[in-house]
């Protein structure tokens, strides 16, 4: 069997939820986790056309994906998705990404109470009711992986104050999953990405006129590609990290070395 071939089949039979997997690291995470075998959920809260043509690539390029509407920062949205989990997928869940997030900045005197509640709720809440629901419908090698931010670890400058927060906590969560979901054979582990070349985070300076200074951050002086992150959450949700358990895995070329 090719590398290439062995590599198609590492998550064959496995069901994977990736949240905000339309668009960005999510798309990126949702294409590596369907070329590496398993039938990947591609979840998006409005952006259903894009959800859409990611699944179609998928199918294109040979894997098996289906799009799932939902917004998770809201728990009657969450606890819909996974009641359509388990009708159309037998109430099984093998590998759940936590990748929905959102970044609002602005200094502390005028960040709004709106910002702070939508920072927190799609960043740390939604992460915790994803991940608790999926838990319930994890069994044996279950994983568990949350995409947090190198940010997780310092603050790099003004205005990022609540994003910070945010990330900080969702860190605190995946690394005490690790310890309650150990002993049912789940893991739980915590990828935080650096500057990342997206829609949300892009590399043009033309247009993101934070780029040039985040550039400058990483000793590469490059931007990370979505590709880059997906990698290493394959890696994790394969047979090969089953004793990866409570890790944080930088993938921000060195930023926060």
């Amino acid at each position: 069997m090719s590398d290439q071939t062995q590599s198609q089949t590492l998550l064959k039979g496995k069901l994977a939820l990736v949240t905000g997997g339309s668009r960005g690291i999510g798309a990126a995470i949702s294409r590596k986790l369907a070329a590496s075998g398993a039938t990947v959920l591609v979840n998006f809260a409005k952006s259903e056309k894009a959800a859409s043509e990611v699944v179609a690539a998928i199918k294109e390029a040979g894997g098996a994906a289906h799009a799932i509407g939902g917004d998770v920062a809201d728990p009657a949205q969450v606890k819909r998705m996974f009641e359509t989990i388990d009708r159309q997928h037998g109430g099984k869940v093998d590998i759940v990404v936590n990748n929905a997030g959102v970044f609002l900045s602005g200094p502390l005197t005028d960040f709004s109470d709106a910002d702070f509640e939508k920072t927190i709720a799609v960043n740390v809440r939604a992460v915790f009711l994803v991940a608790r629901e999926a838990a319930k419908r994890m069994g044996q090698g279950g994983r568990v992986i949350t995409i947090g931010s190198n940010l997780g670890e310092r603050a790099i400058g003004a205005g990022m104050s609540v994003y910070t927060a945010s990330k900080f906590a969702v860190a605190g969560l995946a690394r005490g999953w690790a310890h309650d979901l150990a002993p049912r054979g789940i893991t739980s582990n915590l990828v935080q990405p650096g500057p990342i070349d997206t829609d949300m985070n892009p590399a043009d300076a033309t247009v993101n006129p934070m780029a040039e200074s985040m550039r400058q951050l990483v000793p590469a002086k490059r931007y990370g590609t979505g590709d880059e992150v997906a990698s290493v959450v394959a890696y994790l949700a394969s047979p090969a990290a089953q004793f990866v358990n409570g890790a944080t895995i930088n993938v921000d070329g060195g930023m926060n070395a």
